[in-house]
Parts: C-alpha cells; structure tokens; sequence
C-alpha cells in the first residue's frame, strides 16, 4: 500500500512509526505524465516488498514538504531510514571512520524520473 502523504507533521510521523524499515517516498505531481505511468509500478512494488513502506506525496498539493526535502522535478524518489534520509555516508560510517577530511555526505539514494527497474534495484539494495 502507498501512503498519501499531505504534510510534514504527516510525512515525520510516517517515517517514526517506519522504525528500522525502508522508506521509499515518491514526489510526484497529478499533471506529470510519467509520475502517472510509474504510479502503479511503484504501488505493485508496495505488494511485493512487504517490509518496505512507501509514501506518494504529490508537490503541488504539499509545497512546503516538497520546499523542506528539496525537490526540483518529478518524479523524484527518495529513501529513509530510521527517519533519516539514506546517504552515501549513512552507509558506509559504520565501516570507516570520518578522519575530518571534509568527507561531504552525498544523497546518492534519491534520484529522478520514473525508471522502475533502478527503483527496485535500489530496494533490493538497501533492504
């Protein structure tokens, strides 16, 4: 199931009550053809990875959402875990130790356009 998301208060309690799961959040608008083609890839994929919680939030309808998560165009998804949205560094600090060389965090776990087959990859991936 693909929870509509209209808020932040909405979109922080949603990421809470996710826990230790996988996030994905689709930033789509109802005027974007390709947001309307993957729409029901992405709620299929909602069936199929029961462990994994996904969330639409259409950008015309949430403004300040899309503003606080900066989305640029659509369809964009991101992904989150433990309320955090997932990053290069998120990933891998566990396993190397920041030596404070400037080591930028880079959101490489959000990326736009409505390519299903990357998009299930990258579930498959961080699961």
């Amino acid at each position: 199931m693909v929870q509509i998301i209209k808020d932040m208060d909405e979109f922080s309690r949603f990421l809470k009550a996710a826990g230790c799961k996988l996030v994905v959040v689709e930033f789509s608008a109802k005027w974007c053809g390709p947001c309307k083609r993957i729409y029901p890839l992405v709620h299929a994929m909602s069936l199929q990875y029961q462990n994994v919680m996904f969330a639409n939030v259409d950008v015309d309808d949430s403004k300040e959402l899309a503003q606080t998560c900066h989305i640029r165009s659509v369809p964009t998804f991101q992904m989150f875990k433990q309320t955090q949205k997932v990053t290069l560094y998120s990933r891998i600090k566990r396993a190397i130790c920041c030596n404070g060389n400037g080591f930028m965090s880079e959101p490489i776990f959000e990326f736009c356009g409505a390519d299903a087959q990357k998009l299930e990859v990258k579930i498959q991936e961080l699961m």
